[in-house]
C-alpha cells in the first residue's frame, strides 16, 4: 500500500472517515471528499502529519461539480488509485404510499448518481494506467428487503449490479471492483436517516453489538491489500446479532 492515491467520498464521518484514518499511513495521499466542510477540515488537520491530505467540499450529486473536482486535482493527486465510493445515505422508514418523494429523489441522486459520477470521471486515469480499483459501498439492503427499505434498497441494489457491470467492462485490464455490503453498522446513518432524532436512532442498535466503521475500514484494508491478480468481487458482513428474517405472511383476523 505504500504511495497510494485513495480518493474518498463521503469522508466526513462514518465509513469514509475510518478509511481516511486507516489509508493516512505509509506515505498515501488522500483526496478527502464530503458536503460539510469542517469535519473535513478537522480531518485534514488529524491525518496531516502523517499523510498528504487534499480536501474537497463536494456533493456527489452535482455532476458538474464531481468533473470539476476531479479535472482540478493538483497534479500529485491526479492517478488515483483507489476510489472509494462511499458517499451514500437513507432518509425516512416510511412505507412507499407514504414516503416523502424528496427523500426518495435525494438517495436517487447521491446513492446512484454520486456513484456514477464519481467512477465516471475517475475510471478513464485507471483504464489509461492499466491499475486500479474501484470499491463501492452497497448495502445487505440491496440484496435483502426489509419494511420502509423500498428506494434505499434499490439504490444499494443499483450500487451491487453497477459494480458487477463494472467488472465486465474492464475484463482484460488490471483495474480491479469490489462491492462491499455492510449490513447494521453503528456510525451517523441511523441519525441522518431519521433526520437528527437521537432517540429513534438510538434504538436501531438497542441490546446488539453493530459493526463499527473501524470494522469497514479494516476489511477495505485487507480487500486492498491482496495481490493484484486477486479480485474480491463482493463481500457481505453483518453483525452477529443481525441474520436474514422468514418470510412474512399476512394473515386475516377473523
Amino acid at each position: 500500500m505504500d504511495g497510494k492515491t485513495v480518493f474518498i467520498t463521503g469522508a466526513s464521518a462514518g465509513f469514509g472517515a475510518a478509511c481516511a484514518r486507516m489509508f493516512a499511513t505509509d506515505g498515501n495521499r488522500l483526496i478527502l471528499t464530503a458536503r460539510r466542510v469542517d469535519p473535513l477540515i478537522n480531518l485534514q488537520e488529524e491525518l496531516s502529519e502523517c499523510a498528504d491530505v487534499h480536501i474537497i467540499p463536494l456533493d456527489v450529486s452535482d455532476r458538474g461539480a464531481v468533473q470539476g473536482a476531479v479535472d482540478g486535482l493538483p497534479e500529485r493527486f491526479r492517478a488515483i488509485d483507489i476510489l472509494i465510493n462511499n458517499a451514500g445515505l437513507a432518509l425516512g422508514l416510511e412505507p412507499a404510499h407514504q414516503v416523502d418523494l424528496d427523500d426518495w429523489e435525494k438517495m436517487v441522486d447521491t446513492n446512484i448518481k454520486g456513484v456514477m459520477y464519481c467512477t465516471r470521471f475517475v475510471l478513464p486515469g485507471m483504464v489509461d494506467r492499466n491499475c486500479g480499483h474501484i470499491i463501492n459501498i452497497s448495502s445487505t439492503a440491496g440484496a435483502w428487503p426489509y419494511p420502509g427499505g423500498n428506494v434505499y434498497g434499490g439504490t444499494k441494489a443499483f450500487v451491487t449490479q453497477f459494480s458487477r457491470n463494472l467488472r465486465c467492462d474492464l475484463l482484460g485490464t488490471r483495474v480491479r471492483v469490489t462491492c462491499i455490503q455492510p449490513g447494521m453498522a453503528e456510525t451517523e446513518f441511523s441519525k441522518v436517516r431519521f433526520k437528527g432524532n437521537d432517540e429513534l436512532a438510538a434504538g436501531v442498535y438497542k441490546g446488539t453489538e453493530p459493526l463499527t466503521a473501524s470494522d469497514i475500514a479494516e476489511t477495505v484494508r485487507w480487500i486492498t491489500s491482496q495481490p493484484p491478480h486477486v479480485n474480491v468481487n463482493t463481500l457481505e458482513l453483518m453483525s452477529i446479532d443481525q441474520s436474514w428474517g422468514p418470510f412474512a405472511i399476512h394473515r386475516e383476523q377473523k
